[in-house]
């Protein structure tokens, strides 16, 4: 039939075309196809290093060793106060699961030129557009604190869900981290007459974290860390 009416066989290719042309100018943005690349992002920190010792002692050697990842079309990294991360941008046919797996075997490789007074590892996240949330689990147990609970979410199960090929994040949430109370005696605070917000600063002041730092000049340069494990009211406050 085709072959026997050429003429009618151009008008109907032609109205195919242009029923094609106006269906997809009125097509909805959700039935648009996925364009959007999968993403792997390595974050790091350590609390009061400046973003130069963040991109230099970390965000470098992690660049290094995240480039012999196969499938990477881009990689940028951002470093602040504290924090930095690299981001990798993959190719749309490349497995999230294997870059994942491929990024943790990085951080791993690194973390002999990474800076010994690092907190934790660093971790990753994979983000792939078309995936969202599909599962929420609780814990609850009446044999442990709740503080336990939460460091074996953070420290043990999340470590192992984000391993499982498909899962994209692991989010933790409810819980309580350690803290420590202190108690303050009112007629002591008034008779030294120190104020609640002295007792605060001194604290603040006495336990920070301290990361690596340059003493002297540019050729002479040492880590310094604090560790304080007591506090005195007498020796600090006023």
């Amino acid at each position: 039939m085709f072959i026997l009416r050429p003429i009618a066989t151009t008008l109907l290719g032609v109205a195919i075309a242009l029923a094609g042309l106006v269906a997809f100018y009125f097509l909805p943005v959700s039935s648009l196809p996925q364009i959007e690349f999968p993403t792997i992002t390595v974050r790091a920190s350590l609390p009061g290093a400046s973003p130069e010792i963040m991109a230099s002692s970390i965000a470098t050697p992690l660049e290094k060793q995240m480039s012999a990842i196969a499938g990477i079309t881009e990689m940028t990294s951002i470093s602040a106060l504290g924090s930095t991360q690299v981001v990798m941008q993959l190719d749309l046919d490349k497995s999230i699961d294997g870059a994942a797996r491929s990024a943790q075997a990085a951080i791993n490789a690194a973390q002999g030129t990474l800076p010994h007074n690092l907190p934790n590892l660093p971790t990753y996240k994979k983000v792939n557009p078309i995936d969202g949330p599909i599962m929420v689990i609780a814990l609850s147990s009446t044999l442990t604190r709740p503080g336990e609970i939460y460091d074996f979410a953070s420290s043990v199960l999340s470590q192992k869900l984000s391993q499982v090929e498909g899962i994209g994040e692991v989010i933790i949430g409810g819980g309580s981290l350690p803290a420590v109370r202190i108690q303050l005696n009112p007629k002591l605070l008034n008779h030294y007459n120190i104020s609640l917000n002295d007792v605060r600063q001194v604290i603040n002041q006495q336990t920070s974290y301290l990361p690596k730092g340059q003493l002297g000049n540019a050729e002479y340069s040492s880590e310094i860390t604090s560790d304080y494990r007591w506090f005195s009211a007498k020796h600090y406050l006023p």
